[in-house]
């Protein structure tokens, strides 16, 4: 009985059926029952860019309406940098021999994820550096951050997107605004903590940068991308995960030698999470 349950479990594994959780319960998440939550902003006129981007977000309709043949059909252009929105920073993004966009494997971009709110310490404080305490006390709560895990930091951020001057700092835009600009991020001291004790398979945030807004020399860009571990941008309702145990699902635009591209990332969770 016990092979026969064994091999019914690898089989529904190896169909997606059932994923498996590194938490410290070892739970799983069916996922033909799982709760689906969206990580992502859309893209429209209002999507954020960083503030030097000459050109935001364009979708550009090319038909919409009746045809000839007396049916409706539409059919649109879009045009966006890489870096803006919800989306992907490839390794290559930061670090010259790293993984292009259609380079990062997909059990890269997908897994379990384990959450650290730090919200409470940036409502008064819009420079808040998550350090290794962060890590550390979120650890001493709810175990240890198993390896391989997507690691997602909530900050509280995301209930201020797409209003600029909230979630930048500053409404301006063009180079006159990059010293100005003040929202929480990731101190490099955490990113080198992440990669020497846990080595995350990718780390996620709801600001605009993976590196708080105040940084100059994007140290935890060159840490985190220079160990191939990708970067996930603008992430949104990260409040209504669980704090371990969400199954990640994050595809961005597979860009041919892309540094970074447009993400749909969703979190599947257990229907009592």
């Amino acid at each position: 009985m016990r092979t026969y349950t064994s091999l019914l479990f690898t089989l529904l594994l190896s169909l997606g059926l059932v994923a498996c959780s590194p938490s410290k319960n070892n739970q799983t998440i069916d996922l033909t029952k799982a709760k689906w939550l969206d990580l992502s902003h859309s893209y429209n006129e209002s999507t954020l860019y960083w503030p030097n981007n000459v050109k935001g977000f364009e979708h550009t309709e090319e038909f919409k309406g009746q045809t000839p043949g007396n049916f409706f059909y539409s059919s649109y252009t879009i045009s966006t940098p890489e870096h803006g929105g919800t989306h992907l920073d490839a390794p290559i993004h930061f670090a010259e021999k790293g993984w292009t966009v259609d380079q990062v494997p997909l059990d890269s971009l997908t897994g379990y994820a384990v959450v650290i709110n730090v919200s409470a310490k940036t409502q008064n404080n819009p420079d808040y550096l998550i350090s290794p305490q962060d890590l550390i006390d979120w650890e001493k709560a709810n175990g240890a951050i198993p390896k391989g895990s997507i690691v997602l930091f909530n900050t509280g951020y995301a209930k201020h997107y797409p209003k600029r001057k909230e979630y930048f700092g500053t409404d301006k835009k063009g180079l006159e605004a990059i010293p100005e600009l003040h929202f929480p991020g990731i101190s490099a001291q955490a990113s080198n903590w992440l990669v020497e004790n846990r080595l995350p398979k990718a780390v996620g945030i709801d600001t605009a940068s993976i590196d708080y807004g105040q940084s100059k020399d994007f140290q935890t860009h060159r840490i985190l991308l220079g160990n191939n571990i990708s970067g996930f941008e603008n992430l949104t309702n990260l409040d209504a995960l669980p704090l371990t145990g969400a199954y990640i699902v994050a595809l961005p635009m597979k860009i041919a030698g892309g540094s970074g591209g447009p993400l749909r990332i969703v979190a599947a969770v257990r229907q009592s999470d």
